[in-house]
């Protein structure tokens, strides 16, 4: 080696050691903003990440509440009357018509099962809703119903994850998650993105109401009907509410400096989050506190009697999380996983939701807020027109079915008393207006004004949006 370079390799090393330290910040302050970051204080979004915000162009709804059936009911008898199932009743279909069918236990010669529900048809629209779901029936002209859902996934925590994440795999925002990062609140004192739980816990866990990788601000809350509202909110015996806000104070000082210095959103979202716990201490528990409601109100819901009492305590609930500015509630109930023992399984659970279901829509129109309130009603899929008989003394039940089923919307911009996609005569394929899980979303985000492809957050190097890569508004059951 020469005397130049051994200089030239001290010059290089002598330089790295005084100028490393600036190149790696810059390096890191580059990494940062390229993932929704600052360093700059003064490009810093505010504080309060769930300030509300305008959408991109002007929305029909302000509001989501989201019913998901966990577990999937079987839209063959519920929503989408199938008469032509009795002649195969008892009888395998040919292979023509079952090859290409994604089928979770049963094998495509499964035999054939009839509805052994009667169908009736409601309203001015004329829409046909089973006899187990009679309260439903009488929102007929307040209901857009699907009945060409398709998705690819075929088990259940995988088809909940598409629904409300919009990939069956875990770690992508929900989609209540994404509706409070473009939107946030208009509720100071509630979170913008509520949970609550009827029946078996969902499919997918926690991970439907998951942020994600967006910032843990917009993660969806879980509230209890009984007791307290959220655990961990009331402070311990001896701590006064003034001590309580003074030990906020200097928590929240030290995080401003932390953000100032790092513009990092978490910390943002966690100055958010302890207050809005300080004021949820007195507003949660309000929101349970039903004594201003009319006695005709708490009827209509059923939340005083069983089986209705769980769901319908969460339909009321919903409604008033609405009318606090509560940006998406999410209510699930569970389990509807009728591989065995269908009947018994979907008459119990109609009678645990139809009733409030019903009474929320009816209430929510004659309050003005089904205008702008969107209600889902949906599941992850349906139910194969076949057969599962596991065993003789176990109760017929019904496979799991992507390719074709039912959801209804109501409210919020979509056009009411209107019926989208016709199935074969058996329920096993679209025939007309085939509709995937990415369009129903792109719409949902359309009528909160949304652009679904430019609703995005750039996360590992690309920009990711709920849509995943597809998704076309629906605009045939739009106002």
């Amino acid at each position: 080696m020469t005397i130049e370079q051994l200089a030239a390799i001290q010059s290089r090393r002598r330089f790295l050691k005084k100028c490393g330290a600036g190149i790696s910040t810059a390096a890191f302050a580059n990494l940062l903003s390229a993932e929704g970051y600052s360093t700059d204080s003064s490009k810093l979004p505010r504080v309060n990440p769930m300030a509300p915000r305008r959408p991109h162009f002007a929305p029909k709804a302000k509001n989501i509440i989201l019913m998901y059936q966990s577990g999937a009911p079987s839209q063959l008898d519920l929503f989408d009357p199938k008469p032509g199932l009795s002649k195969w009743n008892g009888e395998s279909l040919p292979p023509s018509l079952t090859k290409d069918l994604k089928l979770a236990f049963i094998k495509p010669n499964a035999k054939i099962m009839a509805s052994p529900y009667k169908f009736k048809r409601y309203g001015q629209s004329g829409m046909e809703f089973s006899e187990l779901v009679p309260h439903l029936g009488t929102c007929a002209d307040d209901i857009c119903m699907i009945r060409t859902m398709n998705t690819e996934a075929f088990n259940h925590d995988p088809g909940v994850l598409m629904l409300t994440t919009g990939h069956t795999q875990f770690g992508r925002p929900s989609i209540g998650s994404w509706v409070a990062y473009g939107l946030g609140s208009e509720s100071q004192n509630l979170p913008g993105f509520v949970v609550l739980g009827s029946g078996k816990g969902p499919n997918g866990g926690s991970n439907i109401w998951g942020n994600g990788f967006l910032p843990s601000a917009y993660q969806g809350t879980r509230f209890r009907t009984t007791g307290d509202p959220i655990l961990y909110l009331a402070n311990n015996e001896g701590v006064s509410r003034e001590l309580q806000r003074s030990r906020l104070d200097v928590i929240r000082k030290l995080n401003e400096k932390r953000y100032e210095e790092t513009g990092d959103l978490e910390i943002a979202a966690r100055i958010n989050s302890y207050e809005l716990a300080f004021r949820m201490q007195i507003a949660a528990p309000g929101l349970l506190d039903f004594s201003d409601e009319p006695q005709h109100i708490l009827d209509a819901y059923g939340a005083e009697k069983e089986p209705t009492q769980a769901f319908g305590t969460n339909c009321l609930l919903a409604r008033r999380m609405v009318e606090r500015g509560v940006r998406f509630v999410m209510l699930n109930h569970g389990d509807w996983d009728a591989h065995q023992k269908i009947d018994e399984n979907h008459r119990e659970n109609c009678s645990m939701v139809d009733q409030p279901a019903a009474a929320l829509i009816k209430d929510l129109k004659q309050r003005g807020l089904l205008d702008s309130t969107l209600v889902i009603w949906s599941a992850e899929f349906g139910r194969t027109p076949m057969i599962q008989l596991d065993r003789p003394d176990a109760g017929a039940g019904r496979d799991h079915h992507p390719d074709c089923y039912s959801l209804w919307l109501a409210g919020g911009g979509i056009k009411p008393g209107t019926i989208l996609g016709e199935t074969d005569d058996i329920g096993l394929k679209t025939v007309q207006d085939k509709v995937h899980v990415h369009d129903l979303q792109a719409t949902v985000l359309h009528c909160l004004g949304f652009d679904h492809e430019k609703l995005t957050f750039h996360h590992e190097g690309r920009d990711f949006r709920l849509t995943d890569v597809g998704g076309t508004v629906i605009d045939s059951i739009l106002l």
